[in-house]
């Protein structure tokens, strides 16, 4: 029940929740009040002063509008709506005062340090602060911390925000960072000096309100004001997290979360933004021919007519689609293929979803209802490497009071689990159980790969969905490829999966690095990097990164969104539907567009709900039908969170990571 209160703020009466505190009353009535600490998805803290105001026939000092919630107020001597002021003489003068004790120790690096020019603090001192200091002491200075190859530390700039202590505590789950020491010996500090160890840590960069925390692969490279900013969406997990690219010229600098509630709140996992290097190494610039063993450099029409030549005097022919390809990319591969008698396969791990089912593949829930969620189900699936703003959704949902039960084998997920059992039994004993009680209560079943990739998945899938009918629990298959569900809604797939792949003697592989292909077969490989797949490959066609055309992405619960194109694809390369358009024309079955705005509307025409963008569709229920399974226990599907496809296999920053975390994990835990 909202419990409604009228307010006046600097003579405007607003009518505001309760609950809410006068910083959020002030937002809401279009105000804005400085603030360092606060931060809307963390806890308060209340301890940087700066969001003072002036309650109207309250105390004679200002109070800490973050603190201080609607329902407190008291109404005025005749009954009238209680009053604040954010703009008097007291506030004015009490927000110049703590302006000038913040700049008292804080040095005047903003010449030489990474926040300039999106510095909370260069921004509130030219408004709240005054044009003089009356410090004349010595300033404080701290010793940097080493937190790792992510966040680069000077600790001196520090003003005891406490955001990151909080950010990794609340929403990371990790308790490595904390404030030692009272007065002037107060510092943030990592406990025994440890680095964090969390794929969620590069949020607290963003977090810092001043230049204490920045990126270190990012140092010294760029000023806000030189990039080119494009809003676009992630393809590293399959949550498809909001994005902004920044470029200067033709290369990436950084990668920056955006605010989408629905998806990944403010937040993206350390690969999302660090693994833009990999964009710039290993890059496919020009297209090869292999000759006499060997690949040599070809120009395009060579290339285009050798993997012609290959597809029409193919006996068998089929394209496998990879984890990175946009839908469009799949769509046109799939009607050049098809066109030609081959068969088409997005499933390339081999993970038994049914084609044409849409809540076999994506399932009912959407990731908003994890946050009311009061029972949830996880089945074969580490969220916490499969995708860990997901996990840190979770996290939320368990600190709000949900219980969080796992079938699989126990890993740290940062929050505690009921385990239910590692395997295939604990399914089958839950599935068998009575339900009955659980009418009413909000449940969400989160089945991952590790659970669908094996050769009982469908079995596996149907009596998962079988439970989560039986205890009315929404649904959600958990994908660890962005491009796996979008190249399902244009049913990029065949009845016998992978097996009719395996005989064919001409495969087109359309950016599948992660896929073995058997000795014999002709290779086409279309993708960005020099990986796995173009080692293979007997022609290579150079493809565009996803940062360097336009695509629809479907994320993991079905949500069409668009990535835009944020710099150009280096050399020769082109745009993936381009290529295939202009192979269709070699082979002579030219396909009916010539611009990817026609290739949309042929897409749109055939799957309509690829038009929604930002929509989560409703998909009609119906489960698979429940059959014995094995009684192996579930094996994740990922083995190392930092490599697990070309653009991050060719990062120097992901080699790091992923090197650091295979020696932690062989760390002593003992003193021995």
């Amino acid at each position: 029940m909202s419990d409604l209160r009228k307010l006046i703020i600097d003579g405007q009466e607003i009518e505001v929740d309760g609950a809410m505190t006068l910083i959020q009353a002030c937002e809401e009535a279009g105000i804005e009040v400085p603030r360092f600490c606060y931060h809307e998805r963390l806890s308060i803290a209340g301890n940087c002063r700066m969001c003072l105001v002036e309650v109207v026939g309250g105390p004679p000092k200002p109070a800490a509008s973050c603190a201080m919630q609607v329902r407190d107020m008291r109404p005025g001597r005749n009954g009238e709506p209680p009053e604040i002021k954010t703009n008097s003489p007291m506030v004015k003068k009490a927000r110049e005062g703590v302006m000038e004790f913040l700049l008292i120790n804080h040095p005047l690096d903003c010449p030489i340090c990474d926040q300039g020019g999106e510095c909370d603090l260069q921004d509130q001192a030219m408004a709240y602060g005054v044009d003089f200091s009356r410090f004349r002491e010595p300033k404080r200075a701290s010793t940097d911390l080493d937190l790792g190859p992510l966040v680069e530390t000077h600790m001196t700039r520090c003003i005891s925000c406490t955001r990151c202590v909080r950010f990794t505590t609340e929403v990371a789950g990790i308790t490595q960072m904390g404030q030692t020491g009272r007065g002037e010996d107060a510092e943030i500090t990592s406990y025994l000096n440890s680095t964090l160890d969390s794929n969620m840590q590069g949020n607290i960069i963003d977090l810092c309100p001043v230049g204490a925390l920045v990126s270190k692969p990012y140092a010294f490279t760029a000023r806000p004001w030189e990039l080119t900013k494009t809003e676009t969406i992630d393809v590293m997990d399959a949550l498809g997290s909001s994005i902004r690219v920044d470029t200067k010229g033709r290369e990436v600098m950084r990668i920056l979360p955006r605010n989408h509630d629905g998806v990944n709140e403010e937040w993206i996992s350390d690969k999302t933004r660090f693994v833009w290097d990999g964009l710039r190494r290993q890059r496919l610039d020009r297209p090869y021919v292999r000759t006499d063993g060997k690949l040599k450099p070809a120009t395009w029409g060579e290339a285009l007519a050798k993997a012609s030549e290959a597809i029409k005097g193919a006996s068998k022919l089929a394209g496998i689609v990879g984890d990175l390809a946009p839908v469009e990319a799949a769509y046109s591969l799939k009607q050049l293929v098809e066109g030609q008698g081959g068969v088409v396969e997005c499933r390339t791990d081999g993970a038994k979803l049914p084609a044409g089912n849409r809540s076999g593949y994506v399932g009912t829930a959407s990731i908003e209802d994890i946050d009311s969620a009061e029972m949830i189900l996880l089945i074969g699936t580490n969220p916490r490497e499969e995708a860990p703003v997901l996990n840190a959704r979770i996290r939320k949902a368990w600190a709000a009071g949900a219980k969080v039960a796992r079938i699989g084998t126990p890993v740290d997920l940062t929050f505690p689990v009921i385990e239910l059992g590692t395997g295939r039994e604990a399914l089958a004993k839950l599935s068998k159980m009575d339900h009955s009680d659980k009418e009413g209560v909000a449940g969400v079943m989160i089945i991952g790969q590790g659970a669908l990739n094996e050769a009982d998945g469908a079995a596996v899938l149907g009596t998962a969905m079988q439970t989560a009918a039986a205890g009315s629990s929404k649904f959600m298959v958990l994908h660890t490829a962005a491009g796996r569900v979008g190249a399902m809604d244009v049913d990029a797939t065949n009845e016998r999966g992978m097996d009719a792949v395996s005989e064919a003697d001409v495969i087109y592989n359309l950016g599948a690095d992660e896929v073995e292909i058997g000795e014999g077969a002709f290779v086409i490989y279309q993708g960005s990097h020099g990986d796995r797949g173009a080692h293979r490959a007997d022609v290579i066609l150079p493809a565009a990164a996803y940062t360097e055309e336009q695509g629809l992405f479907v994320n993991t619960e079905g949500r069409p969104q668009l990535a835009l194109r944020a710099g150009f694809a280096p050399g020769d390369a082109k745009e993936n539907w381009a290529i295939l358009r202009a192979l269709s024309a070699e082979i002579g079955a030219t396909q009916p567009w010539n611009s990817i705005a026609q290739l949309r509307q042929a897409l749109v025409a055939d799957v309509p709900h690829l038009a929604r963008i930002d929509e989560v569709p409703e998909n009609e229920w119906a489960p698979l039908d429940a059959a014995d399974m094995g009684d192996a226990d579930f094996r994740y599907p990922v083995k190392d969170h930092w490599l697990t496809n070309p653009i991050a296999r060719a990062s120097e920053v992901m080699a790091e990571l992923s090197k650091n975390s295979k020696m932690r994990a062989q760390a002593p835990m003992a003193a021995e």
